[in-house]
């Protein structure tokens, strides 16, 4: 079985390399990423996982993974901000309290379909007008939701979460090995 990553985003790849998988392929859909109207954040980004998964061609011996992580304050979706501006305002709203990052995992293989959703709650301290505008010099805002990425110099405005780090940067691992391992994949020797 040949293995589809559904992503164009290369924090999913490290993260299956760190459990030792490399993709056959990699396929980024092109969807409509706009969250319905009164749309709450896990079933928004559950949707997303699995149109993402059903916009990937796909022959009959591949399997699609795909993701989708959402930042969510309260009933509010932080998607990834489209300047810097917007990035500025996430930063600022996020600045000082907790919020949730979701990230729905989904695979397809013919029409079989799994998916599961990781929930974390992240801590973020509060963060001056110079720890903002420091990290919207450094760029790493660029294509994340909620305008941050945990792995890179943003770790340093969380104290502490409580759920999965991996979901969090993109792709939570434990759940992700649980569910190809479901679907029938094969992973290579030496990984957990």
């Amino acid at each position: 079985m040949r293995l589809i990553l559904g992503s164009g985003s290369p924090r999913r790849l490290e993260l299956l390399a760190q459990i030792g998988v490399v993709p056959d392929d990699i396929r980024a859909p092109d969807i409509d990423e706009t969250p319905q109207k009164t749309e709450l954040p896990r079933p928004y980004c559950a949707r997303m996982a699995r149109e993402k998964a059903l916009a990937v061609p796909a022959g009959p011996d591949e399997l699609i993974l795909c993701a989708d992580t959402t930042v969510a304050v309260g009933r509010r979706i932080l998607g990834k901000p489209a300047n810097a501006g917007e990035a500025v305002e996430m930063l600022h709203l996020l600045s000082g309290r907790r919020h949730k990052v979701i990230t729905a995992v989904a695979l397809r293989h013919g029409l079989r379909h799994w998916h599961r959703e990781v929930v974390t709650s992240v801590e973020m301290k509060r963060l001056s007008d110079a720890d903002v505008s420091a990290y919207i010099r450094s760029g790493e805002w660029q294509g994340k939701a909620g305008a941050y990425g945990i792995q890179g110099a943003a770790g340093a405005f969380i104290p502490r979460i409580n759920g999965s780090f991996t979901g969090v940067v993109g792709l939570p691992l434990a759940e992700t090995v649980n569910l190809l391992q479901g679907a029938g994949y094969i992973l290579p020797e030496g990984a957990p």
